[in-house]
């Protein structure tokens, strides 16, 4: 019979790994917290038309990534390939901008892209999102990139670099768009087939290409910043200043830009080169128009999204706290010692003790065994003998120590012993 393995590009997040990824999602809570966002939890597959609508028909992604199919109902679906146009779509089903015109959001949870497996990017990967909804101020972009770094820095990714960029408002878009299709006209004999079709269809893509030849016929391109309009270059001179008066460093990459076509005005990637060819760590912009082209009013927006599992490859282990998962074992021999280590485990785990009972029918050597392989601490054995004789051993599995203790002070004098360690 043939094995049955996981599916090409998505992972099992082994127990041995989740410390650092519970380390990760408790730091971004609370940190997102502190800034006064709150969390949304959004369905993994939405209508197949959100994504086309909201991240662009021509986009990589929606032609070639997304994991879409038609369901029994003859309805196209897809698994998200991000959380932008969920969070968006949610907050105009429900009408939750007419409660709060300012809202700061958040989500956690995997994201799914058919690419090709490599080191830092899966076929389903995780995120932290965070979106603010409702307000254009240049300060805001500011805040929200401080957020970013903020977050970073707390999970201990400091060798990161800032780069921003102004992809600008439709109308300075649509002045560059003409101006790169006519560059690409004179290079199209030195681009690849799939940048020969983004130069018709989606000229700004070809940015995103990792093609060498690409890459060095784009050398002399016009750059977006020079085409930006007198309200963007004014926002965009702002956010820089408000960066500046945040301390934080930053580089404008004038052809930097993201893969989604539903970014305006800012933009923004921090990057590291601790992972080799996947750099990017984290990214986001503002995307004023979205709301709109989902059929909702205009609501101004800007976020970002951070790889979970490129940040996981850079947070060192000892961030993660990585200690025993048990507090004490507790050894039973035979059924008497059973039914007295069942009510009494359950009586520790209520004092917020982690506690497991070995199974019963085994000798004290396997069980002894079994504790060692969960890094407790301490084991408690229960044997009939000691039971009649109302004193059990509490046994020390760092130094091999023993010593015995009363089942009238049994429960105190655990909580004691655990406490002492704790401190």
């Amino acid at each position: 019979m043939v094995k049955i393995t996981a599916i090409r590009g998505f992972k099992d997040v082994l127990p041995e790994e989740t410390p650092k990824w519970q380390f990760m999602e408790y730091t971004a809570r609370s940190i997102l917290a502190n800034y006064g966002f709150r969390e949304i939890r959004i369905p993994v597959m939405e209508k197949t038309e959100l994504f086309t609508r909201g991240i662009g028909e021509t986009t990589d992604i929606v032609e070639k990534e997304m994991y879409t199919f038609i369901d029994r109902g003859e309805e196209s679906l897809s698994l998200r390939p991000e959380a932008t146009a969920s969070i968006l779509r949610a907050v105009l089903e429900h009408n939750l901008h007419a409660v709060n015109p300012v809202l700061k959001l958040y989500t956690i949870g995997p994201m799914f892209r058919r690419e090709r497996p490599q080191k830092g990017r899966l076929r389903q990967f995780h995120q932290i999102d965070a979106e603010v909804l409702g307000s254009e101020e240049p300060y805001v972009d500011a805040e929200v990139i401080a957020l970013l770094m903020h977050l970073l820095h707390a999970l201990g990714v400091n060798h990161v670099a800032l780069e921003i960029n102004s992809l600008g408002c439709a109308a300075c878009r649509s002045k560059f768009r003409e101006a790169i299709r006519i560059f690409l006209d004179a290079y199209v004999h030195s681009l690849c087939p799939d940048c020969i079709r983004r130069s018709k269809n989606n000229p700004l893509r070809v940015f995103d290409c990792k093609v060498e030849t690409c890459r060095e016929s784009l050398m002399n391109a016009p750059v977006i910043t020079d085409y930006l309009c007198g309200d963007c270059q004014s926002h965009f001179l702002r956010v820089q200043e408000y960066l500046s008066l945040l301390s934080l460093s930053f580089v404008v990459n004038s052809r930097m830009v993201r893969g989604l076509d539903y970014y305006t005005r800012t933009a923004f990637e921090v990057t590291t080169d601790l992972l080799g060819a996947q750099n990017a760590v984290a990214g986001g912009g503002r995307y004023d128009g979205l709301s709109e082209d989902l059929g909702g009013p205009r609501i101004p927006g800007i976020g970002f999204a951070i790889g979970c599992e490129r940040i996981l490859a850079l947070i060192k282990e000892e961030h993660t706290h990585n200690g025993p998962y048990l507090d004490i074992f507790i050894a039973a021999l035979g059924e008497e010692a059973q039914k007295f280590a069942l009510p009494f485990s359950q009586l520790l785990r209520r004092k917020h003790i982690k506690v497991e009972t070995g199974p019963g029918g085994k000798s004290l050597k396997w069980l002894l065994k079994q504790a060692d392989r969960t890094g407790t601490p301490y084991v408690l054995i229960v044997g009939e003998n000691e039971l009649n004789a109302g004193s059990l051993i509490l046994r020390n599995m760092k130094n091999g120590e023993q010593r015995l203790i009363s089942t009238s002070q049994l429960e105190e004098a655990i909580m004691k012993i655990l406490r002492s360690e704790q401190n």
